[in-house]
C-alpha cells in the first residue's frame, strides 16, 4: 500500500512540475512590433532655454492670494504667449478664472476632441536659503545636461514639451482632424479647485464630452522595480483616493502622579498599533492585477514561475510583493499615521486625545469602506471622525483595450523603443481627478526617464530635467498627436 502511495504521490509531484513548467515556458516577455516613424527634429538648445525661462518664474502654490492675481503667475502666461508664437496665434486661448490658460486647437473632423494637461504651479522650497541645491531652485540654471530648479520635472517640463510640440507640427503644416485641448492648470499642487475643476466646469457646460485626456502621474521607469532590466512605461489608468481621518480616546483627565492603568494616550496607542499591524485587505485583482501581470514576463526565472502560475503561488506572490512600500502600495488602501495630539503640559492627563490617519484609496475600496473598516479595527469605544475638506474617492478605472490606450502604447514605442508598456495605478493625486469628469478615459504618464534616484527630487531637493528628457518628450507629443489626431 506505501509503495503505491509514494509511487502515486510522485506522479502527482512530477504532474505539477510539468504544469508549472509549461505554464512558465508560455509566459515570456512580449515584444512589439512597432512601426518605426521618422522623429521629428527638435532645437534642444531653444528647448532648454524655454524650460529654464520657465523655472525662473517664482509660481508657487498658496491658498490664497492677497493681491488676486499674483505677479509670477501673470507674467509667465504672458511669457508663454510670446515664448511659442506659432502656436498661441494657431491656438484659441480662454483663461479660466484668469490664472488657468485653456487652449483649443481646432480640428477639421467631428471626432471627439482630447485634451493635454500640466501644471505650472510648484510646491514651496523649503530649504529658503538653496543651499542645499547645486544650483539655486529658482535659477534655472542649464549645467551638465540638466535643467535645475523647482518645477522641472514637476510639471513646466511637460508644458514647454507639449507647446513646442506643437510648434513643431505647425511648422510642418500638420492640421488635427479633431479638436485638442491644451489646459495648463495653476493651482495643481494644491487641490486643482479654481484651476482644473473650474476648466471641467466649462467644458461641461459647453457639452463638450472629451474622448479622453492625458496628465502627469508616473513615467517610463527604469531601475526601479528589482529584477527587471526592460524601461516600464506605466500608463496609469486610475488614481487612488485621498481621506483623513481623526481617532480619538476620552479619559478622565487629572494630575500624571495619580495615572489610571491605561491614560487616553495609551488607549490611543493601542489603536495606531492594531491599525498598523492588520492593514486594509489588498492584493492582486483589477488594475494591480494588470500592472503585475504585464511585468510578470519580463522577472528573472523564480519570480516568472510564480507570476505565471498564480493559481498557486498568488498568496506568496501577495506576500512577496506587500513586503516593500512601493510595491505594497499598488495592492492595497495605504495607511499612514501622521499626527498626534494629546495633553497641553507633561503632567497633565489628557481627557482626549486624537490621532490623525491618512489613507489613500485603491479603486477597490470606498471612503465609506475605509472608514467603517476603521472603526472596527480601533473599536466602539474610539471615535472615529472622517475630516472635511481635501477629501475625494478613487478614480473609475479607465479602459486599457481601446484605440485611446493603444495609440499611447504605440507612441511610447516609437519614441522610447523597447519598453514595457503596462496600465498603472498613481498613488498620489493629479489634476487628472477634475478633468475625468468631462472624458471618457483619463491616462496618467509624463514622457520622461525617471529612476530610484529622482524620486526624491519630485518636491525635494535638486529637482532638474535632462535635456535628453525634454527633447524626447517634444518628440513624444508631437508623435503622439500624428497617430491621434490624423
Amino acid at each position: 500500500m506505501w509503495k503505491k502511495l509514494f509511487k502515486g504521490l510522485g506522479v502527482a509531484v512530477l504532474a505539477l512540475i510539468a504544469v508549472l513548467a509549461f505554464n512558465t515556458w508560455r509566459y515570456q516577455p512580449v515584444t512589439q512590433d512597432v512601426e518605426q516613424v521618422e522623429l521629428p527634429v527638435v532645437d534642444v538648445d531653444r528647448l532648454a532655454m524655454q524650460l529654464s525661462e520657465a523655472i525662473q518664474f517664482q509660481t508657487i502654490s498658496r491658498r490664497r492670494f492677497p493681491d488676486g492675481r499674483p505677479e509670477d503667475f501673470q507674467s509667465f502666461l504672458d511669457w508663454v504667449q510670446t515664448s511659442f508664437p506659432s502656436a498661441t496665434k494657431t491656438m484659441e486661448r480662454e483663461l479660466i478664472n484668469g490664472l488657468t490658460p485653456l487652449y483649443r486647437w481646432k480640428g477639421t473632423g467631428a471626432e471627439r476632441p482630447i485634451l493635454l494637461t500640466a501644471h505650472y504651479d510648484v510646491v514651496p522650497v523649503q530649504d529658503l536659503s538653496g543651499a542645499r541645491w547645486e544650483h539655486p531652485p529658482f535659477g534655472g540654471v542649464i549645467a551638465d545636461g540638466f535643467v535645475w530648479g523647482r518645477g522641472a520635472m514637476d510639471d513646466k517640463g511637460a508644458l514647454v514639451a507639449m507647446l513646442a510640440a506643437v510648434e513643431v507640427l505647425i511648422a510642418d503644416g500638420f492640421q488635427p482632424n479633431r479638436d485638442i485641448y491644451f489646459s495648463f492648470g495653476h493651482d495643481e499642487e494644491i487641490g486643482g479647485a479654481e484651476g482644473a475643476s473650474a476648466v471641467a466646469d466649462h467644458l461641461a457646460a459647453q457639452d463638450i464630452q472629451l474622448a479622453w485626456s492625458l496628465d502627469e502621474g508616473s513615467a517610463v521607469l527604469r531601475a526601479i522595480v528589482p529584477g527587471l532590466n526592460r524601461d516600464i512605461a506605466s500608463i496609469n489608468v486610475a488614481e487612488k483616493g485621498y481621506i483623513t481621518v481623526d481617532i480619538k480616546a476620552k479619559g478622565e483627565g487629572g494630575h500624571s502622579s495619580l495615572p489610571p492603568r491605561k491614560t487616553a494616550v495609551g488607549e490611543l496607542a493601542e489603536a495606531v498599533v492594531a491599525l498598523q499591524e492588520k492593514p486594509v485587505p489588498g492584493g492582486l485583482t483589477g488594475v494591480s492585477k494588470e500592472f503585475f501581470d504585464a511585468l510578470g514576463p519580463d522577472f528573472p526565472l523564480l519570480q516568472r514561475v510564480l507570476f505565471a502560475n498564480q493559481w498557486l503561488s498568488r498568496p506568496i506572490l501577495e506576500m512577496a510583493l506587500s513586503g516593500s512600500p512601493s510595491t505594497d502600495a499598488m495592492l492595497r488602501t495605504t495607511m499612514a499615521p501622521t499626527m498626534l495630539e494629546g495633553s497641553t503640559k507633561e503632567n497633565v492627563l489628557p481627557q482626549e486625545a486624537t490621532a490623525t490617519v491618512n489613507f489613500r484609496l485603491h479603486p477597490r475600496d470606498s471612503v465609506e469602506d475605509i472608514v467603517n473598516l476603521t472603526q472596527e479595527r480601533v473599536g466602539d469605544e474610539l471615535e472615529v471622525t472622517l475630516r472635511s475638506g481635501f477629501q475625494r474617492g478613487a478614480s473609475a478605472v479607465s479602459r486599457s483595450d481601446n484605440d485611446a490606450f493603444n495609440g499611447l502604447a504605440l507612441t511610447f514605442g516609437q519614441v522610447f523603443g523597447d519598453v514595457i508598456i503596462v496600465p498603472g495605478l498613481t498613488i498620489a493625486g493629479t489634476d487628472t481627478r477634475h478633468y475625468s469628469r468631462v472624458a471618457d478615459d483619463s491616462y496618467r504618464i509624463n514622457p520622461f526617464v525617471m529612476t530610484a534616484k529622482d524620486i526624491p527630487r519630485l518636491h525635494g531637493v535638486n529637482e532638474r530635467l535632462s535635456l535628453e528628457d525634454l527633447e524626447r518628450a517634444t518628440q513624444f507629443y508631437a508623435v503622439l498627436l500624428r497617430n491621434t489626431a490624423q
